[in-house]
């Protein structure tokens, strides 16, 4: 369910914008929509959307340039639509602060479930809290991470990492961000540190090391892990 909440569309392409306003509605979002990045860029800071669903195309600014300025002074989920598929764009956007990156065409399935993991990124993680996807079960308040009910070990690295990707569930994470929080800005060109610590940890969690579900790889961009539910601690 949506509550009501707030969705802004910032795109020049009018059936677009028809069609995800019928299917936002449909599922109960409050629709704004901008035509151009100035428009939208007003919009964004009167009418404070709970999420903004942006096209890179725009007529008056590149759709990168509208993410650095709302980055500027919000922390407002982004989700980027575009038609531009190179993992170059997509990798430019995530770092730049999108939350997602959504490619034309897209189905209403896939684009709800993405706006889902947008708004789950608006409330803060329960500090006394445990999060479960699948076999997977991570006690965050006392650092206890178990598979199939069994504790299983992590190394202070591997447990920053996994820690990283529970706060961004269901998003794709490239390989620079992954890298700055886990191990400092100056690592951020290691990648072979991602390419070790992502195999110690699928042996760790993954039921098929080889055939992962649950630490996903985005081809080109970075990881992803799989979307779970966050349970309060009794």
């Amino acid at each position: 369910m949506s509550d009501g909440l707030a969705i802004l569309i910032v795109d020049d392409e009018l059936q677009i914008r028809r069609f995800l306003r019928i299917s936002l509605e449909a599922s109960g979002y409050q629709v704004f929509e901008a035509v151009t990045a100035q428009e939208g860029l007003t919009l964004a800071a009167t009418k404070r959307p709970d999420v903004i669903i942006l096209d890179l195309g725009l007529p008056d600014m590149d759709g990168q340039l509208v993410l650095k300025k709302l980055r500027e002074w919000s922390a407002v989920p982004i989700i980027i639509l575009s038609a531009r598929h190179a993992d170059a764009e997509k990798i430019a956007a995530l770092d730049a602060g999108a939350d997602d990156y959504l490619t034309k065409p897209f189905s209403v399935g896939e684009l709800m479930a993405r706006l889902r993991v947008a708004q789950r990124h608006t409330q803060p993680i329960p500090v006394a809290a445990i999060y479960r996807v699948e076999n997977l079960t991570v006690d965050l308040a006392h650092r206890a991470v178990s598979v199939n009910g069994e504790p299983v070990k992590f190394t202070p690295t591997e447990y920053a990492f996994l820690r990283l990707m529970i706060q961004h569930a269901g998003q794709a994470l490239t390989h620079r961000q992954i890298l700055r929080e886990v191990w400092g800005k100056e690592y951020v060109d290691e990648t072979h540190y991602l390419r070790v610590y992502v195999a110690q940890i699928r042996q760790k969690i993954e039921a098929d090391p080889a055939r992962p579900t649950l630490l996903l790889t985005e081809p080109g961009v970075g990881y992803r892990l799989a979307l779970g539910e966050w349970i309060s601690q009794p």
